[in-house]
């Protein structure tokens, strides 16, 4: 672990280099300050340069351990954004990372987390609700910070939350506006044409519980008739999609990590069904979807990374930081699955970049 006498200037530098970053956390965007040569880049060129002399002399570095859920492109992009707000503020001998994988599987977060608690890191990355819950459960004592986590209450069974976790975990959530998602679906699909509602989850993630329960109070109020489809894994999923798509006029996947693993599955039951999906965010509507509100999930990773940077300096105190959420959310369609299934896209909608 990287000695504590490095705090103080760790700090010094943090307050110049964030400053020359900010909050977007775009390499390209402070590379485009250092040709300008502002006296604020250079000064927080030579802050880190000093960082980087102490780790020199030292030879150690903070050292954070990353557990992802699982890989796909929202959270592989969360992972992304939160090392690289490290490596800004701390240049690249300043911070070792520990990157591990669960595959999807709850147990195996489990044994990642305890091989990073053992090993005394000096933080921990959360990335996933499964992941979240096996960090909290797995150490009191080591700072955990989460991203890609919807509901924080409901991840943690914390009853009346109020926004602060408190004690060693914080975070990032992933929550777009569910209302407004809820209309989207009522804005492209009405009611009269559209009335039977699929409600398609993981029901291992509490999140996507939550939200499906919240959009389907929204869309019930609207008139709809909304029935949830829940599948245990990826191996029961395509029996619950066949189930869905008979059944349904259209189709909510809400933030689900397992959904956005098994899009293809999703995408060669449904869109030869005839069937549209709303989906909870990007990849998924990449994936499978028709539509999604949704957010940057680099952005929420690297908003996740600029936490880090002040818990590890000593800048702030995780038992008071509040959950913070992303600022930004874009409407975005998928033009390829829009023109199979004849769905007419609003010009204030931005298409998805096909891969």
């Amino acid at each position: 672990m990287r000695k504590r006498i490095l705090a103080a200037l760790t700090a010094a530098s943090l307050a110049v280099s964030l400053a020359a970053c900010g909050s977007a956390g775009s390499s390209a965007a402070a590379s485009e300050s250092t040709a300008a040569g502002t006296g604020t880049t250079e000064a927080a060129e030579e802050a880190e340069d000093a960082a980087e002399g102490a780790d020199a002399a030292t030879g150690e570095a903070f050292t954070v351990g990353i557990c992802q859920q699982m890989p796909h492109v929202a959270l592989d992009a969360a992972t992304l954004g939160f090392k690289d707000a490290l490596v800004e503020a701390f240049g690249e001998g300043g911070v070792e990372f520990d990157e591990q994988n669960a595959q999807g599987d709850s147990n195996t977060c489990n044994t990642i987390v305890n091989s990073f608690v053992s090993s005394g890191y000096d933080l921990i990355m959360a990335n996933g609700t499964s992941a979240l819950q096996a960090a909290q459960a797995g150490t009191a004592d080591i700072p955990i910070l989460g991203t890609s986590v919807t509901e924080y209450g409901v991840a943690l069974g914390i009853d009346g939350f109020d926004g602060t976790v408190g004690g060693n975990v914080s975070g990032t959530s992933d929550l777009a506006p569910l209302d407004e998602q809820a209309q989207m679906l009522a804005d492209l699909f009405p009611v009269a044409e559209y009335p039977n509602v699929g409600m398609l989850y993981c029901s291992a993630e509490p999140n996507s519980a939550y939200q499906v329960e919240q959009v389907s109070s929204f869309l019930t109020e609207m008139g709809y008739t909304c029935t949830d489809y829940s599948f245990s894994d990826s191996n029961d999923l395509a029996t619950v999609v066949t189930s869905a798509s008979t059944a349904c006029d259209v189709i909510y996947v809400p933030t689900d990590n397992t959904a956005a693993s098994n899009t293809e599955i999703i995408q060669n039951i449904c869109l030869p069904a005839g069937v549209p999906i709303i989906a909870g965010e990007e990849g998924i509507c990449g994936g499978c979807g028709v539509a999604t509100l949704s957010i940057s999930y680099y952005d929420l990773g690297y908003a996740t990374g600029e936490m880090a940077v002040k818990v590890l300096s000593g800048e702030a105190d995780i038992a008071e930081m509040p959950i913070e959420y992303a600022p930004n959310f874009t409407k975005k369609y998928n033009a390829a699955n829009a023109e199979a299934l004849g769905v007419a896209i609003p010009e204030d909608y931005e298409a998805i970049a096909a891969e």
